[in-house]
């Protein structure tokens, strides 16, 4: 079977020639293996790298493809790679991570063995070791700080899962269900792989495969991004809110818990019932005391120690406010959203159903071509 490895990378100059360079130490066999890279209009010198590595390595692969991104959105990327791909499978891989050697071979065996899609954990690490950036390691890392999804941890077991990050596709995959959803921003992979569980393909998590994601190395961009994910979480109810977990929701119930019970403290002092205040007193209690075991626990697993981590309950309760008052905002902009995304279809006379088929006719015609005279 031939694999096609696509990455969709934008403004990562810093850290694009690492992992170029661990796509080549790969260990299953490059006459296999095509590479497409799309660049998503980046500023930097992102496109360089890929063209320079596509030249010195182009021999060396079934195919090197670099391509250009110009919508630059996650979503669009993808269908650009997918599009374009001729291998059997496809593997979805973040510029903005680290793979072992054995990622590609591992992903392949298991769908040689008859997956049809899967995948393996995604823990993260950090791109410069400080105590600050530890510190923020061990928030993303911990169920408490981060999602109890089953990508982030390695579990040691094979298992069925309802999505997994850098994803392996059988071709047939998207010949049946399509490519991505390009009006989502950040919740592009939940609503592709509810279409795909639909279809009755099964995700499977290998014990075997693993990949890591660069945590972001400052608060601010910690927050920043929890913060987007959030409001991505609310603004996909209004177009599949099957895809959605009633899990990405818990920060979003906290938060709104918090502000009730915030309003009647102080109600209390205003009026001088102070059992009003009480609502507040057991949630915030609540909420501090659960931060400071699994800030307790977190350090306790931490290789390394610092004074710094005990800030982590701090880092926690900001993390869950900017993805709870993310959700809030992404389920208030839903109407205006659609109402935009309706005049953008009518504009371009492209929507983003007719971007999802465009990439399963691609795929089928891909099938239908012999892989030489198509890639070509």
């Amino acid at each position: 079977m031939t694999v096609s490895l696509c990455m969709i990378a934008y403004n990562e100059e810093k850290t694009l020639e690492r992992l170029l360079g661990q796509v080549v130490s790969q260990t299953f066999p490059k006459e296999q293996t095509e590479l497409v890279l799309v660049d998503s209009a980046s500023t930097d010198g992102t496109k360089t790298i890929l063209e320079n590595f596509a030249g010195e390595h182009q021999t060396e692969y079934l195919s090197v493809q670099v391509l250009e991104n110009p919508k630059k959105s996650q979503a669009a990327g993808w269908n650009t790679a997918v599009k374009a791909a001729v291998g059997d499978v496809m593997i979805r891989l973040d510029a903005h991570a680290e793979i072992p050697e054995d990622f590609l071979e591992q992903n392949m065996k298991l769908i040689e063995s008859g997956e049809d899609v899967c995948g393996g954990a995604r823990p993260n690490k950090t791109e410069v070791s400080t105590p600050k950036t530890e510190m923020l390691l061990l928030a993303e890392s911990s169920m408490f700080g981060s999602s109890p999804a089953g990508y982030r941890r390695k579990s040691g077991e094979k298992k069925y899962v309802s999505s997994v990050f850098h994803g392996a596709y059988r071709r047939e995959v998207f010949a049946k269900v399509g490519g991505f959803n390009e009006d989502l921003g950040r919740t592009e992979d939940n609503e592709l792989h509810y279409r795909i569980r639909k279809a009755g393909y099964r995700i499977c998590q290998g014990s075997d495969i693993i990949s890591y994601q660069y945590c972001r190395s400052t608060l601010s961009e910690l927050l920043k991004q929890k913060y987007g994910n959030g409001q991505w979480i609310g603004l996909t109810m209004g177009v599949c809110y099957q895809c959605i977990s009633s899990m990405h929701f818990i920060p979003f119930f906290f938060v709104l818990i918090l502000l009730c019970s915030l309003v009647l403290l102080v109600s209390s002092f205003i009026t001088g019932h102070l059992w009003m205040a009480l609502p507040f007193a057991v949630v915030f209690g609540t909420y501090l005391l659960t931060a400071i075991m699994m800030t307790a626990a977190a350090m306790a697993s931490a290789p390394k120690k610092h004074p710094i981590q005990l800030c982590l309950p701090a880092v926690f309760f900001l993390l869950h406010c900017a993805y709870g008052i993310g959700t809030m905002v992404g389920l208030v902009q839903i109407p205006f959203w659609k109402h935009s995304l309706k005049k953008k279809a009518k504009e371009t006379g492209v929507s983003a159903k007719d971007e999802i088929e465009n990439v399963r006719q691609a795929v089928i015609r891909h099938t239908a071509a012999p892989t030489g005279e198509d890639a070509t």
